[in-house]
């Protein structure tokens, strides 16, 4: 049996290892989380641990949230896709209340470091793609092939062009680009109010930080886009410490500026914003755009929230009831090419399972993130603690982001320390 000191510095060093990995490879983070748990489960100490779990509301809430995706097994009609679903978010019922017992204050900095060297190394790779300095591999490959894009110089003289559509080899832009803007906003922070930073580092800050935001900007994930804008927004509240008048002007006057910027200088953020406005305009005539499918996505999970407002239509059911609904807005002329597993908006998902108490209970679960670090006395904690939220509460209304491997990693990861009240331990 391993005793508690040697047994804590081996947690610290999975801890350091999983941070690393979160962002580089699903296979080999839960090959780490499974040693974590089983060491968890095997080494007994579980007063101490239940003490811990349920003296932290936060973590009883994510807990809840689980639970009500049990209950919802009840009323389903689909068992299989309801015991998929809970497949799917085993991290909040088991690995968040785990790494919440074993997180020391004191390698906090080393989680971070380890997850930063990671996206470092992902962003090499990503230039190195995209300079096709190497050539697409892995998910840069496979799921996002080679973009052909034709750019008129005249009416009669059109040329044509290729780029690397997605250069990020280890997930797709989906989730790549949400972590890397949460990756820059810890780096803006470290930048802004580490004032210990030496100038070295603080160069070295400052270098990844221009690297990683232009790297933003030649993926296409427009949702980590509007992720990284909210970041900056935060950023700058909390610079001026939350004071609306200076925090808006230097907004109006840096969001334009990186907006523009990026718009001339990235083709594929051009397209893609060029796109997301198509989308929208020709959405009555041709709704199975990208954009599009998301409208008539909310359209038709709204018309089944309204059937089943209280409780939902139970955990497994979305699929089945998203196709009755889409078969009755085909009458009105929708049309999808093939049928969402989830709705892409995380608030129609949970409102379709589970109504209005499940939502009330997915909400709480923010509410003590904010509460828990306005409490806290340490601004770097308490900082990321509220942006970390704020960030998800955004993304979430376009895609499921808390049902994806990567995302929900990081999310469960950070939350596992974030708020957690170490003077208590």
């Amino acid at each position: 049996m391993l005793n508690k000191i040697s047994l804590n510095k081996v947690y610290q060093f999975l801890l350091v290892i999983l941070a690393f990995l979160l962002p580089v490879s699903v296979f080999l983070a839960n090959v780490i989380i499974v040693i974590i748990v089983l060491l968890w489960i095997f080494t007994g100490n579980y007063k101490s641990k239940y003490l811990q779990i349920i003296g932290n509301k936060f973590i009883l809430a994510s807990i809840a949230f689980y639970c009500i995706h049990i209950v919802g097994l009840i009323w389903t009609e689909d068992l299989a896709w309801g015991l998929e679903i809970l497949h799917k978010m085993w991290y909040f019922i088991l690995l968040l209340p785990i790494l919440f017992t074993i997180v020391d204050q004191k390698n906090i900095k080393y989680y971070i470091s380890s997850f930063l060297l990671a996206i470092s190394f992902t962003e090499v790779l990503s230039y190195l793609i995209w300079f096709e300095i190497l050539p697409p591999f892995k998910v840069a490959m496979i799921t996002e092939p080679v973009l052909s894009l034709v750019v008129h110089s005249g009416p009669n003289n059109p040329y044509v062009f290729t780029m690397v559509k997605n250069p990020t080899p280890f997930m797709s832009h989906v989730s790549y680009n949400p972590i890397l803007a949460f990756a820059i906003y810890l780096v803006y922070h470290e930048i802004f109010f580490n004032k210990n930073l030496s100038k070295f580092k603080f160069f070295m800050y400052s270098f990844f930080a221009i690297t990683m935001t232009f790297n933003m900007f030649i993926t296409g994930g427009r949702a980590g886009q509007v992720m990284y804008f909210v970041a900056v927004a935060i950023m700058i509240f909390q610079f001026f410490n939350l004071e609306k008048v200076k925090s808006l002007v230097a907004i109006v006057l840096i969001f334009p500026l990186i907006f523009f910027t990026a718009y001339q200088t990235s083709d594929l953020f051009k397209l893609r914003v060029d796109n997301a406005v198509s989308d929208v305009v020709v959405y009555e005539s041709n709704n199975n755009t990208s954009v599009g499918k998301r409208i008539s996505y909310a359209i038709n999970s709204w018309g089944i929230i309204k059937q089943n407002p209280i409780i939902g239509v139970g955990t497994g059911d979305f699929p089945i009831e998203f196709e009755k609904m889409s078969a009755i807005n085909n009458n009105k002329d929708f049309y999808h090419a093939s049928l969402p597993t989830n709705p892409h908006n995380m608030y129609s998902l949970v409102l379709i399972q589970h109504g209005l108490v499940g939502l009330l209970v997915f909400l709480s679960i923010f509410y003590y993130q904010f509460k828990l670090s306005f409490l806290s006395s340490n601004r770097l904690m308490r900082d990321i603690g509220v942006a970390l939220p704020i960030m998800f509460l955004v993304i979430m209304f376009s895609d499921s982001y808390l049902l994806g491997h990567y995302t929900s990693l990081l999310f469960v990861f950070f939350s596992a320390f974030l708020y957690k009240d170490f003077e208590k331990d």
